[in-house]
């Protein structure tokens, strides 16, 4: 019993391997693990975060909550810590890290990202709206993302 218990442990740990490498291949490699010391290339927990929702976005955007809108290349959330009566997240399905990293083969995404408030602000008819992205140091997970908040009420 125990071998088989052993050969079944083995197999959901290579399983895993294996799950984990497709689940990763396709994000911006960025070093977390440095296990004498840790320079400028190691992932602080925000940047882990960032990772983290990458993968969620590009590969699961099914498990993502509070979904509003969704296309091929953006997906907007309603947030669940509110600043304003609305306030969406606006996320490229791309990773981007910050605003820093932004760059031409980034076009499409973001030009999507704004299609995409543009569609949200002329649904809800709102006029009095604030569109904001921050920079790594204020961000809570270091990818790019943006915030649509409005205090119009939906008419």
């Amino acid at each position: 019993m125990n071998k088989k218990l052993i050969l079944i442990s083995i197999i959901v740990f290579i399983v895993g391997i294996i799950i984990g490498g497709y689940l990763f291949r396709d994000v911006q490699p960025r070093s977390f693990l440095a296990i004498d010391h840790c320079d400028d290339n190691c992932l602080n927990p925000n940047e882990l975060l960032g990772l983290i929702g990458s993968v969620g976005v590009q590969k699961l955007p099914g498990l993502i909550p509070f979904i509003v809108k969704e296309t091929n290349k953006t997906i907007v959330i309603d947030s669940p810590i509110h600043e304003a009566a609305i306030h969406y997240i606006i996320i490229p399905k791309k990773d981007i890290k910050d605003a820093g990293d932004i760059s031409e083969s980034d076009r499409d995404y973001l030009i999507d990202a704004y299609a995409v408030i543009g569609q949200i602000i002329r649904e809800k008819n709102l006029t009095r709206y604030k569109i904001y992205t921050n920079g790594p140091s204020y961000q809570t997970v270091n990818y790019i993302h943006f915030h649509l908040l409005s205090n119009d009420i939906e008419k």
